[in-house]
């Protein structure tokens, strides 16, 4: 397989704070084609680390140590107009909350055109044909493109979200809890749909969640990140039928059974005070 990103002993701390790591020593590898999944709880440093990736991190952080290869390349000493360049057209990212995310008062064409007209030139007919593809290829009607965000449901909202993402067909796709706030049939529906677009584009994708009923759905490989640290990793069977650390042990009990049968334990944070890394 063809590895597109490779991110090693990442650490990002605020810049006032130097000594106090928010993401430490963060490693992974993800590959054209699969789905490494980051979970964990709020708060662990998930989207630290995709925004790491995006090179979009706040003026108060700072990537102190550390690489973020991709396709061989070391992103993290990229300068702007480098990461300009790809974003959006080599790595796309959904953003979470939507609703937030659009612009209201530019039309849902318009924005899903910005990266086409930024990137791959396309203007006119062009263009307005392939806005109208997109749309057609995450499941909303072609004539939506002049609606504004608030004319559209939160499930329509987050499919705009997915086509301005893969505009470019990009070679990897970044998802951050792109169902949160969704209900469960529109979950399922944005699962299969980010599911089908990573199969037919070859698309690596990382997927960033709380939720280990989505890890188990898409999911080729996991990384458990408690406090801004991976305390465990590895292909998705192997870390859901065998879990190694206390705290992937407690997310796992948190996650209801089909029949509703199971009783949920909240986690016990009891194992810190053990020693366990």
């Amino acid at each position: 397989m063809t590895e597109l990103l490779r991110i090693e002993n990442l650490t990002i701390t605020p810049k006032a704070e130097p000594e106090r790591s928010l993401v430490k020593q963060v490693s992974f590898a993800l590959e054209a084609g699969k789905t490494t999944c980051i979970v964990g709880e709020s708060g662990s440093g998930k989207s630290l680390t995709a925004l790491a990736v995006m090179g979009l991190l706040s003026d108060q952080l700072q990537l102190k140590s550390g690489s973020i290869h991709f396709k061989g390349r070391d992103i993290a000493q990229a300068s702007h107009a480098q990461l300009q360049k790809i974003r959006g057209k080599e790595i796309g990212m959904i953003f979470q909350e939507p609703m937030t995310s659009l612009n209201p008062v530019l039309t849902v064409g318009y924005q899903i055109g910005e990266s086409l007209t930024q990137h791959l030139k396309l203007a006119g007919a062009t263009l307005k044909a392939r806005v109208a593809s997109l749309l057609q290829q995450v499941g909303i009607p072609p004539e939506r493109a002049n609606s504004y965000p608030d004319e559209l449901s939160g499930g329509q909202r987050q499919r705009v979200m997915i086509a301005m993402s893969i505009a470019c067909e990009p070679a990897m796709l970044i998802a951050d809890e792109p169902t949160t706030a969704l209900d469960v049939t529109v979950q399922a529906q944005i699962l299969k749909l980010l599911d089908d677009l990573k199969t037919r584009m070859n698309m690596g994708m990382l997927f960033i969640t709380h939720d280990f009923g989505v890890v188990a759905d898409i999911a080729d490989n996991v990384v458990v990140m408690f406090r801004g640290e991976i305390v465990e990793a590895g292909p998705v069977q192997a870390v859901l039928q065998h879990p190694q650390h206390p705290y992937t042990q407690a997310l796992l009990d948190c996650v209801p059974d089909a029949e509703g049968m199971k009783p949920l334990k909240p986690i016990d944070y009891a194992w810190l005070n053990t020693g366990v890394a």
